[in-house]
């Protein structure tokens, strides 16, 4: 991998690449910036897959069938497979994935807000599969396209589960919906908790982000965050119909002039305390973490020191 911040020819040459569609691949000249806008944007990702298994670990041994606890963990399993497939695209831009989970574990990287809020119910689990996968879904299919080859590839791969997750979560919302009055209050009380929370997963305002503009340049993402935000809300809100639930925004509207949905503003300020480390599980779920990691390093003491028998055993042979 050749980078630098190049000079001026270096620089028009890659953005015509860029906007000639062709993919970046780990061999070829980038600037400095572009890699490490990768590393920061890829890295999220990672981080955010595994920090994501925890909220729905918790519900594994509380699942109300067979069934469902099944699916919930292979849904997990999946995840931790996302991160794995993430930081292997990562470490292909120079950085290894030891440095990358240390940066999480001492706070200096951050990964997506959502897996900062409780699961108090088994109503929490659906939801969180039809909405907040939903969104990543929304989120993900664009990065599909994503100029730098291993991120893009690595996008196609999941999409494919993430769209198993939220039909699955789908099913079980719908399963409450069609419920008891219990399992009905249940899942809209779901609803209204994560609904906001999960808008804010596209992440600031266009008018604020500080590297939405240069990353779209780059063709990193290809559709603002404002942008792919009305597509989820235009894409969810005719599902919350069907089921008899409702969004708790009281601007929701739809406008026949555009043909989508009007809604209200986010509440950009908690987005910024939970980004910031002040959710209500921020400290919980990074406990967690340096607990799991602690507890496992017997597990990576061991397959390094059989990969250097092996790697002993092979320049012997």
């Amino acid at each position: 991998m050749s980078v630098s911040e190049g000079t001026a020819a270096e620089q028009a040459r890659f953005q015509a690449m860029i906007d000639a569609e062709q993919r970046v691949e780990p061999r070829d000249w980038m600037p400095e910036k572009y890699r490490r806008s990768l590393v920061r944007q890829i890295s999220q990702h990672a981080h955010s897959e595994v920090v994501g298994m925890l909220p729905e670990g918790n519900w594994v041994t509380r699942a109300p069938s067979l069934r469902r606890k099944v699916a919930l963990l292979a849904k997990i399993q999946d995840e931790g497979g996302h991160g794995l497939y993430l930081y292997s695209a990562a470490e292909t831009l120079g950085v290894s994935r030891a440095d990358l989970v240390d940066q999480l574990l001492d706070g200096s990287a951050k990964y997506s807000s959502i897996f900062n809020y409780p699961t108090l119910t088994w109503a929490d689990i659906g939801v969180i599969g039809w909405l907040v996968d939903g969104a990543a879904i929304v989120n993900q299919v664009a990065l599909c396209r994503c100029s730098y080859g291993p991120y893009a590839r690595a996008m196609e791969l999941i999409c494919k589960e993430e769209s198993f997750h939220q039909r699955q979560g789908y099913e079980l919302v719908m399963a409450l919906a069609q419920g008891t009055p219990e399992q009905i209050r249940m899942a809209q009380d779901a609803v209204n908790r994560w609904w906001w929370p999960t808008l804010m997963m596209f992440g600031p305002s266009d008018k604020t982000s500080p590297n939405s503009a240069q990353s779209m340049a780059w063709k990193i993402k290809r559709r603002s965050n404002d942008d792919l935000r009305q597509h989820f809300i235009d894409m969810t809100v005719p599902q919350a119909n069907y089921l008899g639930l409702t969004m708790p925004d009281p601007d929701l509207t739809f406008n026949e002039e555009t043909g989508q949905y009007d809604f209200g503003e986010p509440d950009w300020d908690e987005l910024r305390r939970v980004v910031s480390g002040n959710g209500p599980c921020n400290r919980e779920r990074m406990a967690a973490k340096r607990k799991a990691h602690a507890e496992g390093a017997w597990v990576r003491e061991a397959a390094t020191a059989h990969a250097e028998k092996q790697r002993r055993r092979r320049e012997a042979a």
